[in-house]
């Protein structure tokens, strides 16, 4: 560092620069911006871990409150609508063919049918260009559909990701 052979210049005293100084000056600015950077994984964080899910179903369908059960215990925030099934499938843009006893939505995504909290994890982490997720019928053994009313039996299902041009592809097979 270049020194200054005199402390004053036409009387006015020029700062000395102390490494020191200059470094933790540099470390506080870095300590504010941090938090910017981890906003997008706090976002995704969010989405996926408590992510907000908005629920149409029948007032009287026990498997769709089973459903809703699984999404609150693998930490989803919840709102149920006891109607408006058939309505939010086609506000969502869920072609009818893979309609089921409810329809949901989560950050911009459509999930039909007894869709476990894991693809529904999975989906939002990945984001992609999709109308959403789907299980066709109801299955035995699917989330829901997989209480003790049900006894042991479980049926091989497929979670299908739903294109935007309306076909699918198996996303998870059970």
């Amino acid at each position: 560092m270049k020194k200054n052979p005199e402390p004053f210049i036409d009387g006015i005293e020029v700062p000395r620069r102390v490494p020191a100084l200059h470094a933790e000056r540099r470390r506080r600015q870095l300590l504010v911006l941090l938090p910017l950077f981890a906003l997008p994984a706090a976002w995704a964080r969010s989405q996926t871990n408590g992510g907000f899910v908005e629920v149409w179903k029948s007032p009287t369908c026990g498997c769709c409150e089973d459903w809703v059960a699984h999404l609150e215990s693998n930490g989803f925030k919840m709102r149920t609508h006891d109607a408006g099934n058939t309505d939010a499938r086609q506000r969502l843009e869920m072609p009818p063919r893979y309609g089921a006893c409810h329809s949901a939505s989560i950050a911009g995504y459509a999930i039909e049918g007894h869709v476990p909290a894991r693809e529904i994890r999975r989906l939002l982490n990945e984001r992609p260009v999709a109308i959403g997720l789907a299980v066709q019928a109801m299955p035995i053994g699917s989330r829901g559909m997989d209480g003790l009313a049900y006894g042991p039996r479980k049926d091989a299902y497929e979670v299908v990701l739903v294109a935007k041009n309306g076909s699918a592809s198996t996303y998870q097979r059970y």
